[in-house]
């Protein structure tokens, strides 16, 4: 007799698998973390201060 295998956990291996596979796939489709994100908006924020603390205003004339 051959070994009695449980279907329903079977699937839910397979399920978890896939799921793994898809979750892979979005990391390198979507690559980005958290943290690196928000240094980017903190560094371009920073950098927009800074341009603006450099401005010259000029009123024009008419």
């Amino acid at each position: 007799m051959g070994n009695v295998i449980n279907l329903k956990r079977f699937r839910k291996r397979a399920e978890r698998e896939a799921s793994a596979k898809q979750a892979d796939a979005n990391r390198t489709k979507f690559g980005r973390t958290k943290a690196e994100r928000s240094a980017d908006e903190k560094q371009a924020a920073q950098a927009n201060t800074h341009l603006d603390q450099h401005r010259i205003d000029r009123e024009e004339q008419p």
